[in-house]
């Protein structure tokens, strides 16, 4: 015979008899209560899956929009060329052609340059030729994003590195765009680059 006088001699009635305390819990807890360590389990599993599938969608939806937000970007940034000349403090002579790109390449010694960089060159986003108060020739190199990233400012100051080196004249890398990731900040502090904000009203126009 089992003596229980205490709620010491329960427990170790109850350690010794794992039946037992399944029984006593049984009695004491609700199926609700029992199942719901389970139930948990299989709510976290089931929504963690809802929420990944969300996420990933979110992403494509993002890679799907980018594209379309840096064109609208690149359509505004053309139409405020003479202001992009201006804050810099020359006047617009005129937007170069792809055509006129390659004829700044044409002739030039390209041996060390990579054909695919000579490409991109001539594909840069806008390339401007313009003039100083002084009336002197220089060029304006403008990569274009909706969100300005370091790849931007690269490119750009690149390609004014590549005007200077076939024009021998002087040439100014700028990025423009709506916004600009804080990363590329000490690029436009140094003066590497400039920062050219896009007017968000310009959008509302395309």
């Amino acid at each position: 015979m089992t003596t229980i006088n205490n709620i010491e001699d329960l427990i170790r009635v109850l350690g010794d008899n794992p039946e037992w305390a399944e029984a006593l819990r049984l009695r004491l807890l609700t199926r609700e209560l029992i199942e719901l360590p389970e139930v948990f389990s299989q709510f976290v599993t089931q929504n963690g899956q809802v929420f990944e599938r969300s996420v990933a969608a979110l992403e494509a939806l993002q890679r799907d929009l980018t594209p379309l937000k840096d064109a609208s970007a690149r359509r505004v940034a053309r139409r405020e060329a003479p202001l992009i000349a201006e804050d810099l403090g020359f006047e617009l002579v005129k937007v170069l052609r792809v055509q006129e790109i390659g004829e700044l390449v044409r002739g030039k010694d390209t041996s060390s340059v990579p054909a695919s960089t000579l490409k991109s060159f001539r594909q840069a986003d806008i390339m401007m030729e313009a003039r100083d108060h002084e009336g002197s020739v220089c060029y304006i190199a403008v990569e274009v994003s909706f969100t300005v990233t370091g790849r931007d400012t690269g490119r750009a100051t690149r390609n004014a590195g590549y005007l200077i080196r076939f024009t021998g004249l002087p040439a100014v890398a700028v990025v423009a765009g709506l916004y600009h990731d804080e990363r590329i900040k000490p690029s436009i502090e140094s003066g590497e680059v400039f920062w050219y904000q896009l007017d968000s009203k310009r959008f509302e126009l395309e």
